[in-house]
Formats: structure tokens, C-alpha cells, sequence
């Protein structure tokens, strides 16, 4: 505006100078002279003209952004009030729902639900192996008992064997109808069985077998407890309590576990009544079965006369196996199950057990060929039963003990020594019999577990002279030649163990662990004659066994 103004100044003195210039005489004034004079008011009349047409363009422009600027605040106007409606009507609304928070507990690795049910997997694939300084021809589970003497070419010829058979799977099913009520059901198993065509070969197919199967039922306000399928006997040591899957079962490689080590898992009924969960009051009912000793026989009743039994007598004390169960195995005659009745504690050190185990036995012999007549004769077996184990160090290292002594009571030791032998009448006899196991547990790191396990199984004779189990009569001058006749029976096998797991891997992705133990085994027999009339030491065996194994459990 300021240029614009200047520019009409210049004008207007460019007219006074013409009105003066008109006034002179034109004589005055030369013809260059109002050229250049006309020049210069055109000039200024062109600026003139150029500066209006830009004033009219600004004001233009102006307008437009007079207006925009207008627009925007109309816009933003009714934005703000759009906001404020909006914000009136969310606080008019009510809240929405708060979103639920889940009180459940995360389940541990391979858990997962089906309805109200939980179900977790476990088990583990293994690879393992064994060698034996006596060859027994057995799977990763060594025969105590049946460790060869010195008659036994197997006594002089070692044994490597590898398998997957200890392989296992497992499953736990469990809900919650209420809080105090508490179902579960568990299922394992493992390969350790052979069917009849099973064999090393080539395919190696050893067949599925059953281990665990059970029901339990428990209520926590009344503190009961109750089981009812396949399990680990109520004379099994436990860890804490007296519930299925807390046995205190030994970590050995070895699947027939430790000499001295009380064991079975068999059919059975168990109630259970816990005070506040420190005190444990069990019992249980169980099927049974009986271990003979001499008279051998046949493996399962045929009809003949067992060697050296007086007046050609026939005894049946076990029949082949029938419809679903095994009918090569012999099955013996109990007229009643099992009983074992079992007190437990858990003040706060160490946890303590004391049972008492029942047994009924029973069997005929047959008299009179060739019209027989027939007598049964039963006994029972009786035998008491004790537990420890005590936190030396707590978390560190764990001593435990445990032991069983009665009659009738060798089937229930990791040895399965007889329970019972004939007597020349025909009676029943349960032998008297001993089972004891002791060790440490320790644990150096959270991955590293080591032990040392001792133990020991004997049996006592009962005979009538050469007529029974251990009697002195029996002609052992053949158990020291090879392929030599050898009646002998064991008294008692001693084992000592040591071995060590370390878990190396360990995580989400589940647990790799390998294993090392070392067994050392003896078996005792009893004495007898040299066929001569003079005594002689019975024949004993001895067997180191070193074992390994490494596996994958991928749902710990």
C-alpha cells in the first residue's frame, strides 16, 4: 500500500507539472522535452495500472483465506461439540463388563483338559543296556534268584544285553466334582513282557504290559481315601502318606529294583483315613499268590507225581493258567485274598511305617492210585513290616530303611523267595523268611541324584529228612561239575548297589537324563550231602552287573 501511495504522489505531480507546462508558452517547451515528459507519465500510468491489478489479486486471496480460516472453525466447532456429545452419551452408558480374570491354576507341562477333566500324560522312551558277569538271558530286570551255579554252563559265560523295552507311558485323569471331593484315575505301562512269538531276532516286537491301573477316590474333609485297580502294594514304602504315586520306589536302573526291597503290583481294594495329613491308617485287600518251594513238580498241575513225594502222593498246589491269563504260568490255589493292614506318620522329620501282612495258602494231595482220594491242606502266612526315612540333610541326603519278617512272606521280596514248601504228609508249611533294605539318597545338585542301596532276602529250611525245603539230605556232589545234578536251594541273596541320574537338559521342552549303576550280587545256597553220608557247603554265586540308560521323559 505504502508503494501504491508513492505512486499516486508521482502522479500527482506529474499532472501539476503538465497543468504548469500547459500554462508556459509553447514556444518554451521542445518537442524532446514532452516526449520524454509523456514517456514518464505513461510509465507511471502502466505501474498504476500493474499495482491495482495485484491489489485486487491480494484482496482476493485474502478472501479465500478469510473464508478457509471461517470453514476450518466451523469445522473444528462442531467437532468439539460431536466430542462432547459423544463423551456426554459414554458417561450416560454403563461401564461395560469387566473382563473375567481366570482363578484356575496354570496346568503343568503336558496337561490339558477335556470337559471338567484334566488329564496329564507322562512316561519316557529309554535306551538301555546291561552287562552281567552270569548269563541269566533276562531283560533289564535282573533274577535275583535265579543266578546260575556253578553246574549252570550260564555260570561261566557273561551276558550284554541293550533294550528299549522299560519304555513307558502314562496317564492321570483327575477332577474336582467339589472342593473337598477329588476323583482320579492312572494308567501305566511298559514293554517289559514278551508275548509267545517275542524274540531278539530281528523285529524285537515285546508286547505292551500292564503296570498301574487304578481308581481313587478322595474326600478331604472326612480324610478318606479309597483305591480300587492295579497297583503298588500297601506294603510298598512310601515317601509321605499312604496314597498311590507317592511310593518311595528305589532310582535303580535295574527294573527288579533291589534285593531286600518290599514290593508287589497286584489287584486291590485299599481305604485310607489321614488326621490332618500327618497320620496314616491304611488297609487293603489284594490278590494273592504263592511261591512253592520243594517239592518243585511240575510248573502247573498235569497229573504227576512230584520226585521224592512219599506213598506216590500227587500234589496239586497250582493249575495252568485259563482264560485270560497265561497258560504256559502256573497259578496257585488261594482260598482267600491278601491282607495287609498299615500306620504311617509324618510329623514334620522323616516319615515312619509300621504294617502287618495276612496270607492264605492252600493246596491238595492226592492219594490211593489207581482210585485217588484227596485231602486240602491250608496255612497261613504272617509277617510284620517296618519303614524309615530321615533328612540327614534336608533337601540334601535321605537314609532309609525298610523291612519285612514273618512266614509266607517271601513273594513280597524283589528276590521272590518261596513261601511255602510240602511237608511228607502233604500239609502246607510256610517257611520262615526275611526281607531288609537300607541306603542313601543324595542330591549334590538341583540336576544330579546319586544312591547306594544295600539289602538282603533269606529263607529258613523246614524239612523232614530229605523231604521239604533245605534239607541236609540233598546230594549237592554234582553242583560243582558242569551239566552236574544240583538240587540245591537258596537261603539267601545279599546285593549292594551304587549309581547316579543327571538330568542335562531340562526345560519346557521336557527332561533328558542318563543313568550309570553298578550291582554286586551273591547267592547262598544251603547245605547238603556229598551222596556219601557226609555234609558239604552248598553251592553259592556270585554276579556283577553294570547297567546304563539314557531317556527322554517329555512331559517333565
Amino acid at each position: 500500500m505504502k508503494r501504491l501511495d508513492a505512486v499516486k504522489i508521482s502522479l500527482l505531480c506529474a499532472t501539476a507539472l503538465g497543468s504548469v507546462m500547459a500554462v508556459q508558452p509553447a514556444a518554451a517547451q521542445t518537442a524532446p522535452q514532452m516526449d520524454s515528459i509523456e514517456r514518464q507519465i505513461k510509465s507511471l500510468q502502466d505501474e498504476l495500472t500493474r499495482m491495482k491489478a495485484e491489489s485486487a489479486s491480494r484482496d482476493r486471496a485474502l478472501k479465500q483465506a478469510q473464508a478457509q480460516a471461517k470453514a476450518a472453525q466451523e469445522q473444528a466447532a462442531a467437532a468439539h461439540t460431536q466430542a462432547t456429545q459423544t463423551a456426554a452419551q459414554v458417561a450416560a452408558a454403563p461401564p461395560p463388563p469387566a473382563t473375567p480374570v481366570s482363578t484356575e491354576p496354570k496346568l503343568p507341562q503336558g496337561s490339558f483338559r477335556v470337559g471338567q477333566v484334566t488329564v496329564t500324560l507322562g512316561g519316557f522312551a529309554a535306551m538301555e543296556g546291561l552287562y552281567r558277569s552270569r548269563n541269566e538271558a533276562a531283560s533289564i530286570d535282573t533274577s535275583f534268584g535265579g543266578i546260575p551255579l556253578p553246574n549252570n554252563p550260564n555260570y561261566h559265560v557273561p551276558e550284554f544285553r541293550t533294550t528299549a523295552q522299560q519304555s513307558r507311558f502314562s496317564l492321570l485323569a483327575q477332577a474336582d466334582p467339589n472342593s473337598y471331593t477329588h476323583l482320579s484315575s492312572y494308567l501305566e505301562t511298559d514293554f517289559l513282557s514278551a508275548g509267545s512269538s517275542s524274540n531278539s531276532n530281528q523285529s524285537n516286537s515285546y508286547t505292551l504290559r500292564l503296570r498301574q491301573f487304578f481308581g481313587e477316590y478322595d474326600n478331604s474333609h472326612l480324610g478318606l481315601h479309597v483305591e480300587g485297580g492295579q497297583g503298588w502294594t500297601l506294603a510298598t514304602m512310601y515317601s509321605k502318606g499312604l496314597l498311590p504315586r507317592q511310593e518311595n520306589v528305589p532310582l535303580t536302573i535295574d527294573a527288579q529294583y533291589v534285593v531286600g526291597f518290599n514290593w508287589a503290583r497286584q489287584a486291590e481294594v485299599r481305604i485310607v483315613k489321614d488326621i490332618d495329613q500327618k497320620y496314616w491308617f491304611g488297609f487293603s485287600v489284594e490278590s494273592p499268590q504263592t511261591i512253592f518251594g520243594n517239592p518243585a513238580g511240575p510248573n502247573c498241575f498235569t497229573g504227576a507225581a512230584a520226585p521224592g513225594f512219599p506213598g506216590g502222593g500227587i500234589p496239586e498246589y497250582a493249575a495252568c493258567g485259563g482264560p485270560n491269563v497265561n497258560s504256559i504260568q502256573a497259578y496257585s490255589d488261594n482260598y482267600a485274598p491278601d491282607l495287609i493292614a498299615k500306620v504311617a506318620a509324618d510329623p514334620g522329620f522323616g516319615h515312619y511305617e509300621l504294617y502287618g501282612l495276612l496270607r492264605f495258602m492252600n493246596g491238595r494231595v492226592s492219594y490211593g492210585a489207581p482210585t485217588y482220594t484227596g485231602t486240602n491242606h491250608a496255612t497261613t502266612g504272617e509277617g510284620i513290616g517296618a519303614g524309615m526315612i530321615l533328612p540327614v540333610v534336608p533337601g540334601k541326603l535321605n537314609f532309609q530303611v525298610s523291612g519285612l519278617i514273618g512266614k509266607g512272606v517271601g513273594r513280597y521280596g524283589s528276590s521272590t523267595l518261596p513261601d511255602v514248601t510240602f511237608s511228607p504228609t502233604g500239609s502246607v508249611e510256610a517257611l520262615p523268611g526275611y526281607s531288609v533294605m537300607g541306603g542313601f539318597v543324595g542330591h549334590p545338585t538341583p540336576s544330579v541324584d546319586i544312591y547306594a542301596y544295600g539289602g538282603a532276602e533269606g529263607v529258613s529250611a523246614k524239612y523232614s529228612g530229605a523231604f521239604g525245603y533245605g534239607s541236609p539230605s540233598l546230594n549237592l556232589s554234582g553242583c560243582g561239575l558242569e551239566l552236574g545234578a544240583c538240587p540245591a536251594n537258596t537261603n539267601n541273596i545279599v546285593e549292594g548297589t551304587v549309581g547316579a541320574w543327571w538330568r542335562f537338559i531340562k526345560g519346557p521342552w521336557g527332561t533328558m537324563q542318563a543313568g550309570l549303576q553298578y550291582e554286586y550280587l551273591n547267592r547262598n545256597t544251603f547245605a547238603g550231602s556229598n551222596g556219601k553220608g557226609a555234609a558239604i557247603a552248598g553251592p553259592s554265586a556270585n554276579e556283577n552287573v553294570l547297567l546304563f540308560s539314557m531317556r527322554y521323559y517329555p512331559f517333565q
